[in-house]
């Protein structure tokens, strides 16, 4: 075989195909719904780039609604008391302070499909997957950091023949963003589910896993003094990066060879020679973090009909 046939060694994977695996589950619980789901949302700061035309999705109803950011407030809690509203989403920044915290908890936790709930994210973190004993309503994972690990899941990153819970054990996983939108809640759910993570911002490196064999229940995280990109990507085998902003350019010749790189930034943190060294690269997974937002609003639904205890949006951390 010459040099111009052999095949590329990086396979780019575009969120568009991904996204057809998980639209087939949505269209399968739609089908069993007697009336179309209806999600909100609330736009009350026109700042930045608003990315809503993705929830106008067949099976569904999706309405904006431009309000005042002072009459916020009362809108959301109408929402909640709102019988034809299924699911709320809210635009974030709007006040740029603790205030926009306080927004997001007023969101009632059975409409809540972003997950940013304070129950939702102390489930996330404590790795508790379930809001009932009787595991029949599953807790909502926050939208971005849930795309990525259904990307993972699509790469066969998840090995399906290790326990659930337990299916990333054995990988060791670099992640580049330690917001806590996406990559703290990100880095905590990969680590619950066996993976080493560690955890890069500007501030150094953070390292989550679950303890030797992973025989804790949950994560927990461990400061690496003095850690740099330098010493943990040539150690994983999994590079993920969402750094904002045209700056940063992640440096690719630290790639361990065959690693698998995902970009969760809209801009391009990793540049063309990214394929040179990676086996399988994913550049977007806005695709993926559009429909995943529609399975939460459909799982919400679901744990709303299920006959098991009602979510009655306490954040009890005993329940």
């Amino acid at each position: 075989m010459t040099m111009q046939n052999q095949p590329a060694s990086c396979k780019v994977v575009l969120a568009g195909s991904i996204a057809k695996s998980l639209q087939l589950e949505v269209g399968e619980g739609l089908a069993k719904l007697k009336k179309k789901p209806l999600l909100v949302g609330f736009l009350a700061n026109k700042v930045g780039e608003i990315n809503y035309k993705g929830s106008r999705a067949p099976g569904f109803e999706f309405s904006l609604r431009e309000v005042d950011r002072e009459e916020l407030e009362g809108c959301i809690l109408a929402a909640n008391q709102d019988g034809n509203i299924d699911g709320i989403i809210v635009y974030y920044p709007i006040f740029n302070s603790r205030q926009d915290q306080y927004l997001q908890q007023l969101i009632d936790v059975g409409k809540d499909v972003e997950g940013l709930s304070h129950r939702y994210v102390f489930n996330m973190y404590q790795n508790i997957r379930f809001l009932d004993q009787e595991k029949l309503q599953k807790s909502i994972l926050p939208c971005t950091p849930l795309a990525i690990v259904k990307i993972l899941e699509y790469l066969k990153v998840y090995n399906t023949i290790l326990p659930y819970g337990n299916r990333l054990f054995g990988h060791s996983i670099t992640v580049v963003n330690r917001s806590e939108v996406v990559g703290r809640p990100l880095a905590a759910l990969l680590a619950n589910d066996g993976a080493c993570v560690y955890s890069v911002d500007i501030t150094g490196v953070q390292q989550f896993t679950r303890g030797d064999g992973i025989k804790k229940r949950r994560h927990e995280v461990l400061e690496k003094e003095g850690w740099t990109l330098e010493n943990c990507v040539p150690l994983s085998d999994v590079v993920i990066s969402g750094v904002p902003g045209e700056a940063f350019n992640f440096p690719t010749r630290l790639l361990k060879e065959g690693a698998i790189c995902i970009n969760f930034s809209t801009e391009k943190n990793f540049g063309p020679e990214v394929k040179d060294k990676a086996s399988i690269y994913v550049p977007a997974i806005g695709k993926v973090t559009i429909i995943v937002l529609l399975r939460n609003l459909l799982r919400i639904i679901q744990n709303r009909m299920s006959i098991s205890t009602p979510v009655d949006g306490t954040c009890d951390p005993s329940n």
